[in-house]
């Protein structure tokens, strides 16, 4: 079976170095926020190009504990994208602020700066710009209007380890980055893990403040939370991220592939914003016959996904409680038409050939 990604197989490229080191964590003493969290802080700080790399439990955390950062709570709303994991929305209700949905553009999926304006109230106080599918969202236009309303931006680069924008990596360009560290990332645990960064010393020292029930010295000076990363987690992503570059560019070759391979097939390909670099974490493509692509593909063992089948907007539990721009035709036509094509850095030649021969076989049939 070829799954849409495996982390299994990334585990077993790295399985003897990753076994001692874990073993080497487990005859220790220190399994919370110790010496292997204080390395991967500052060479993930390092990797992406900011002062600072704070480790908590998982992204959706990363996300609330940089909006609390940022005294965003009550009363206050937040601009970001329906066309997104959901977890980016439910961080924002957890600090009790209002997350305002826009659309995303036709070409890259991400957040649309010309929605904006539309958008902004007294109320709204940062912006969260998705990078999506390991493509960065597009940050100029997005910088200068929250600059010229005077309000923050947070990247969610859960889906970009590594991806860049203008020549520097995201997460280090807006207020404060956030990382999810989930196992099928390009930077992934084996298990659950986050990583938040910012250039800002202040903002840094109040997201470790928070991410402990508010301690400094164990006494809580603010409220906080329970998001502490593990050694163990952070061991393993020390050893994944010396390899994330060479990995990254596993991806574009399989990326490569695809558009080498379907481009005179009835399927949209992913664009690539020219003055940035992805990393490829999905590979989308759009057909119009959707659904029929997805079960003859699986037919053959070959497991592709969604991401994602509805609209944040649309979603019974938020559906009556958002607020949400007028005009959403871009997300919720392409909801009906993506597929997200397996790829990950150790998916084979030969099984790449099988997926596109398939598809291939697949438009025939269909014509």
């Amino acid at each position: 079976m070829i799954l849409c990604s495996n982390p299994s197989e990334q585990f077993k490229s790295y399985q003897s170095e990753i076994e001692d080191a874990v073993i080497s964590v487990m005859r220790g003493n220190s399994y919370v926020l110790g010496e292997q969290v204080r390395f991967l802080e500052r060479e993930f700080a390092e990797y992406i190009g900011t002062s600072s790399a704070i480790g908590v439990a998982n992204g959706t955390d990363a996300i609330e504990i940089a909006l609390r950062a940022l005294n965003i709570g009550f009363g206050d709303e937040v601009i970001t994208v329906s066309h997104t994991a959901v977890a980016t929305i439910a961080a924002i209700e957890a600090t009790g602020a209002s997350a305002v949905l826009v659309d995303v553009d036709s070409k890259f999926y991400t957040l649309n700066p010309i929605q904006l304006e539309e958008s902004l109230t007294k109320k709204t106080k940062a912006i969260i710009a998705v990078h999506l599918y390991g493509q960065a969202a597009d940050l100029g236009p997005i910088i200068t209007f929250c600059k010229s309303n005077q309000i923050y931006l947070i990247e969610d680069a859960s889906q970009a380890h590594g991806a860049k924008y203008n020549n520097k990596r995201v997460g280090s360009i807006g207020d404060i980055g956030c990382f999810s560290c989930y196992p099928t990332k390009n930077l992934g645990a084996i298990g659950d893990a986050g990583l938040v960064t910012s250039n800002n010393h202040e903002l840094a020292a109040k997201i470790r403040m928070i991410r402990e029930y508010g301690w400094q010295d164990r006494v809580s000076m603010q409220p906080g939370r329970n998001s502490r990363l593990d050694e163990l987690q952070a061991t393993i992503l020390r050893i994944k991220l010396k390899h994330l570059d060479e990995d990254n560019q596993k991806r574009r070759d399989i990326a490569e592939f695809y558009y080498e391979k379907l481009s005179e097939l009835p399927v949209l390909l992913p664009s690539i914003r020219p003055n940035a670099e992805a990393v490829f974490h999905l590979f989308v493509i759009q057909v119009e016959n959707r659904d029929s692509l997805l079960s003859f593909l699986k037919e053959d063992g070959i497991i592709a996904g969604i991401h994602y089948s509805l609209p944040v907007h649309m979603q019974p539990a938020y559906n009556d409680r958002v607020i949400k721009s007028e005009d959403m035709a871009v997300t919720e036509n392409i909801v009906q038409k993506i597929i997200s094509l397996p790829i990950y850095p150790e998916l084979s030649k030969s099984d790449l050939n099988k997926i596109v021969n398939r598809i291939k076989r697949f438009f025939n049939l269909w014509i």
